[in-house]
């Protein structure tokens, strides 16, 4: 076979079959670290017209730039990497896919199979590397230029995209071995000349994909729904809204309307930023009124999305259950019981929008006017109470304040975990602006925080804000190449209170002769990652400069960094401050 020829060798053939049919299902991304096993799907990846190339050199980072950018996006992107320790270090990201519902196609290289077991060099054991944590695990055979296994291939593509995209959505992970050569060196009579006229099939598939897949969703016959109509006809009840990426914020807001029920939207729900709240009483401070003594319990709550972040929150529905014995309705498409309190007396198996807006048509206003004002003052009140204590000290809590009032419409906003998110929770007032906020929540690690929301703007030409803890961020910094070589811009506001933060909220900070294990003071100084990977590296001293230093990276091309520095302590004690003014004015 000559050089010009389209298929210099099976490998070639195969990984261009493979990423042809990945392109005919709608793949658009893959995000590739370099190495020698994975060199026949790198070449197909970079030489496909329709497929854009995300590289990075650390795995880790870039299988969490993928996730970033499947959550921003709601469609699946593979990952690829060569074999060895490198598919390892993929593991952190299918957790959090996993946990979180996000497709994701991780695809690894291996060696040929009689290589394992025998000491030859990068070669593990990459089966099942995954455990439970993937929806599919598959291990394609070795290339051959057969229709047969061509046609196998595409199933196989089809299979695992339907699996990572159904219901509930997640990682899948197919591993591929090679034999060399990995390039596209010609290898006399290893394919066929005429392998497109008598397998066409199988070498150059279908006009479309190979298989059509269809997914469905669950919905609930019409005596259930007449049923959960019954029932929602009652004065105090409530619909929560946890974290997901999948909520239609009009359906859930329609079945609010209805009711006449008051939201309550985690930061991270979708719901709590938009202009639906123009027609729902969409709740944000619920994290800190709801722990009043004086607060009636529900009658009945409908929630929809994963748990929410809030524990004053989901200790109130505790509350309600064991004082009032309020019935609870979880709304999950999986049919999976994402409940940790364990007092949720109905799991509805159904799509929580198409319920959502099936109610709303059935169900008449049934909450007291009472009820629904008792929140709207409560919001109110907050948030001046909020406001006023923001005007006295800067801490954490004011710095979400402002990225949330500050943030332009739309905006992508991506928060870390530990504190940020809780922060955000507590301090983010709710808005009218097309803010779409992002975060890690499926498994709550803080490992990738930066790379997965350099990944969600890599999605997006909307200004990118990510809101990282100095531990995270020290976590992640090798995310940062992907600021260059995925072309992103951002405006990182990293807060950095040198490691203090989340254990100090721990019974274990009582225990001084070995708390020193807990804490995670590092003593870093982060300015010089500026100079290290090209950015704009800027340390904000009180509240007026950094909305300034905020404000104007908001309006300015490239990256900047803004460092803000706090006590973790002295915030710790002034959340608590806080929180005692907002209790001391409700239980009056």
């Amino acid at each position: 076979m000559n050089r010009d020829s389209r298929w210099p060798n099976r490998n070639t053939l195969w990984a261009e079959v493979f990423v042809s049919e990945l392109v005919a299902q709608g793949v658009s991304t893959v995000c590739i670290a370099p190495g020698s096993r994975s060199t026949p799907l790198t070449v197909a990846f970079a030489e496909h017209p329709a497929i854009e190339v995300l590289s990075h050199l650390d795995e880790r980072s870039m299988s969490f730039l993928a996730l970033g950018r499947a959550k921003r996006t709601g469609e699946l992107v593979p990952v690829l990497s060569t074999s060895g320790t490198a598919t390892a270090n993929f593991h952190p990201a299918v957790i959090e896919a996993n946990q979180a519902r996000v497709p994701l196609l991780v695809l690894t290289a291996d060696r040929p199979p009689e290589l394992r077991d025998s000491g030859a060099n990068q070669t593990i054991d990459q089966q099942k590397l995954y455990g439970s944590a993937v929806r599919w695990y598959h291990e394609l055979p070795e290339p051959e230029a057969n229709g047969r296994k061509l046609r196998s291939l595409r199933v196989t593509v089809a299979h695992a995209l339907a699996a990572s995209t159904g219901t509930p959505p997640g990682p899948v992970h197919l591993n591929v071995p090679f034999r060399k050569p990995l390039e596209p060196t010609p290898v006399s009579g290893d394919v066929p000349d005429d392998i497109a006229d008598t397998e066409p099939l199988g070498a150059t598939g279908r006009d479309g994909p190979f298989v059509h897949t269809t997914q469905g969703r669950p919905v609930l016959d019409d005596a259930t729904v007449d049923r959960v109509a019954d029932a929602l006809a009652t004065d105090r009840g409530l619909i929560v809204a946890g974290p997901s990426t999948s909520l239609d914020a009009s359906a859930i807001a329609a079945l609010a309307e209805a009711t006449g029920f008051p939201i309550c939207a985690d930061p991270l729900s979708g719901l709590r930023f938009g202009p639906h709240r123009t027609d729902a009483l969409v709740c944000g401070g619920y994290d800190s009124y709801l722990d009043a003594d004086a607060w009636p319990t529900l009658e009945i709550v409908i929630r929809v999305g994963a748990s929410p972040t809030s524990k004053v929150l989901r200790q109130y529905l505790r509350r309600s259950v064991r004082e009032s014995d309020t019935r609870q309705f979880v709304v999950d498409p999986a049919g999976e019981w994402r409940e940790a309190t364990f007092v949720a007396s109905d799991l509805l198996v159904a799509d929580p929008n198409r319920l959502a807006r099936t109610l709303a048509e059935c169900v008449e206003t049934s909450a007291s006017d009472e009820w629904r004002e008792r929140f709207a003052a409560a919001e109110r009140r907050y948030w001046r109470l909020v406001d006023e204590a923001n005007s006295e000290q800067f801490f954490e809590g004011t710095a979400l304040r402002d990225v949330f009032a500050d943030a332009p419409d739309p905006a992508t906003v991506f928060l870390s975990n530990s504190m940020p998110v809780r922060d955000a929770d507590r301090f983010g007032a709710p808005r009218d602006a097309g803010l779409t906020v992002l975060g890690n929540r499926g498994a709550s690690g803080i490992d990738g925080i930066l790379s997965s929301g350099l990944g969600a703007g890599s999605a997006t030409d909307e200004p990118l804000v990510v809101v990282i803890g100095d531990v995270a961020y020290y976590h992640d910094m090798n995310g940062l190449l992907a600021l260059s070589r995925c072309d992103v811009d951002a405006t990182i506001v990293l807060l950095d209170n040198d490691g203090g933060g989340i254990f100090q909220l721990l019974p274990i900070a009582e225990f001084d002769s070995v708390f020193e294990q807990f804490a995670t003071p590092h003593g870093l100084d982060f300015a010089p990652t500026g100079e290290l990977y090209g950015f704009e590296f800027v340390h904000a001293d009180n509240r007026e400069s950094f909305r300034d230093a905020y404000r104007a990276s908001l309006d300015s091309a490239g990256t900047q960094v803004i460092e803000l520095s706090f006590d973790a302590e002295r915030s710790h004690r002034y959340r608590d401050d806080v929180q005692k003014r907002v209790l001391d004015e409700f239980n009056e």
